[in-house]
C-alpha cells in the first residue's frame, strides 16, 4: 500500500492534492490542517472516508475504493496541552479508518494523526501517541495498524523510539527532513508508527505551499498472524521536561 500524509498548513496546499495523488499513485491519503467544509468527496480517484467536524482545521482521510472497502471510522480527542486549552486549535487529533484490503483479504487500520504543537512538552505528545495507538487497537483484534501524520517531535526522538518499541510498535522516519521553513525548527516532524506491517520506506516528497513536506509511506503486511497488544497504561506517562 502507498499512503501519503500531508499537513496542508491551514489548507493552503489543498490545491496540490490531485497532482500529488496522481504522481505518487497513492492508495490512501491522510491530511492534517484541512478545512473540512472545503474537502471534496473525491480526490483523483480516492474517496473521502471522513473529515473531522469539530475543528476549523482538522483531519481528513481518503482511500481507493477498488483496493479497499470502508468498514469503520473513528475520531479521537486526546489529552490537551495548555495551548490547546487556551487557543483551542483542535479537538480531534486522530482520524482512523478500518479498511478491508480486497486483494489481501484482510483488514488494516490507517490513521491520520496531528500532535499538539511545539509549545507542549514531548511527554504530552508521547502520551497522545500512546493513547492513540492503544485506542486504535480496539477497532479490531490483531488488525495491522499504520498511523501517519504530523507528530511535532523534531528533537529527542531517541526517547520516542524507545517508548514506541517498548510498546511493540515500529517508528519509521522519512529519508529526509519534513519541515524546512525556519532554520531553528528544521527536522523530521512527519513520520509513521506501525504494528503488524513491514514499512519498505518512507519518502519525503517535494515541497509545495505548505511549511511541511508530504511523506509517502510504502508498506506491506508482515508474514504470519499474531495478536498484537500494547503494554501499560497511558495515564502513567508523567509530564516531565526533557
Amino acid at each position: 500500500m502507498r499512503v501519503i500524509s500531508y499537513n496542508l498548513r491551514k489548507h493552503a496546499a489543498a490545491h496540490e492534492l490531485e497532482e500529488l495523488v496522481d504522481r505518487w499513485e497513492a492508495n490512501v491519503l491522510c491530511l492534517q490542517e484541512a478545512s473540512a467544509s472545503e474537502m471534496p468527496s473525491r480526490i483523483s480517484g480516492l474517496t473521502l472516508a471522513h473529515a473531522t467536524s469539530k475543528n476549523r482545521l482538522g483531519l481528513a482521510l481518503y482511500y481507493r475504493e477498488n483496493m479497499f472497502e470502508l468498514r469503520a471510522v473513528k475520531t479521537l480527542e486526546l489529552k490537551k496541552s495548555l495551548h490547546d486549552i487556551i487557543a483551542k486549535p483542535a479537538h480531534e487529533r486522530v482520524l482512523a479508518a478500518k479498511l478491508f484490503d480486497i486483494d489481501a483479504g484482510r483488514e488494516v487500520i490507517i490513521a491520520s494523526f496531528h500532535a499538539s504543537p511545539l509549545t507542549a512538552l514531548n511527554s504530552l505528545r508521547r502520551h497522545q501517541i500512546r493513547t492513540a495507538l492503544t485506542t486504535l487497537q480496539t477497532m479490531g483484534e490483531a488488525v495491522p495498524i499504520l498511523m501517519v501524520g504530523d507528530y511535532n517531535y523534531p528533537v529527542f526522538k531517541e526517547r520516542l523510539h524507545e517508548r514506541v518499541r517498548g510498546e511493540g510498535y515500529d517508528l519509521t522516519l522519512s529519508d529526509s527532513r519534513t519541515y524546512t521553513r525556519y532554520r531553528f525548527l528544521k527536522g523530521h516532524y512527519d513520520f509513521a508508527t506501525s504494528l503488524g506491517l513491514d514499512i519498505d520506506k518512507v519518502t519525503t516528497l517535494p515541497q509545495g505551499d505548505s511549511d511541511h513536506l508530504p511523506i509517502l509511506v510504502t508498506a506491506g503486511y508482515k508474514s504470519g498472524h499474531r495478536e498484537f497488544r500494547v503494554a501499560g497504561d497511558p495515564s502513567q506517562d508523567e509530564e516531565t521536561t526533557e
